[in-house]
């Protein structure tokens, strides 16, 4: 094979990679439109599902705050191991404003991060919370759903902490025996949400 075969032969082959390279993505730029929209409504539906469990009720919906939270806050949450996430408004058909979900991140569980949502009114009532992502130990940790969450309900907005000698008050949670870390995780994340809203409704720390 001569220098101008040899030539040929590799612009012929990057024509070819070329063509193929254009149409894989053409191909998946296509995918990409295709799907768009059936993703984001999906991701639409599971956050308003999401919020719905924490902040139930005829109506209400959910629009994505613009929030701003004072650096003194935000200091004391990231000692704690916490962060704020997304934080929704909740309005009712009316356009009035209900109350909070938000959403907060633990760094400091056994297994890894705890995420979780919290659903709070105008009137400083915590509605529940949910628990959207945690790998702690099978058995003790991963209780937190059975044990921790119930605990929360329809408690007053506040600081919890938590206790493994029984609650005398609904500012203490029971801890899951033998998963005291998640425990403290899990209540350090709840309060993270409490303190969030309370500064937000303009009652400070």
């Amino acid at each position: 094979m001569n220098k101008k075969t040899d030539v040929q032969v590799m612009l012929r082959e990057a024509a070819i990679l070329t063509i193929i390279t254009l149409v894989a993505g053409l191909l998946l730029g296509f995918v990409y439109e295709l799907t768009k929209e059936p993703i984001k409504k999906q991701k639409e539906k599971a956050v308003r599902e999401a919020c719905m469990a924490v902040f139930p009720g005829s109506g209400i919906r959910f629009t994505e705050e613009d929030y701003s939270l004072s650096d003194e806050l935000l200091e004391e949450l990231k000692n704690n191991g916490v962060t704020i996430g997304t934080i929704y408004e909740a309005t009712d058909a009316a356009g009035e404003k209900k109350g909070y979900v938000v959403q907060t991140t633990s760094s400091e569980g056994y297994g890894g991060k705890i995420v979780l949502y919290a659903g709070i009114t105008v009137e400083g009532l915590l509605n529940d919370i949910s628990i959207l992502q945690i790998n702690e130990t099978p058995g003790l940790g991963l209780q937190a759903e059975k044990v921790l969450v119930p605990q929360f309900h329809n408690k007053p907005a506040t600081t919890f902490s938590y206790t493994k000698t029984g609650s005398q008050s609904e500012k203490e949670i029971d801890a899951i025996s033998g998963a005291t870390i998640t425990t403290k995780a899990v209540t350090n994340a709840v309060n993270g949400a409490t303190a969030a809203v309370k500064e937000l409704m303009g009652g400070g720390k």
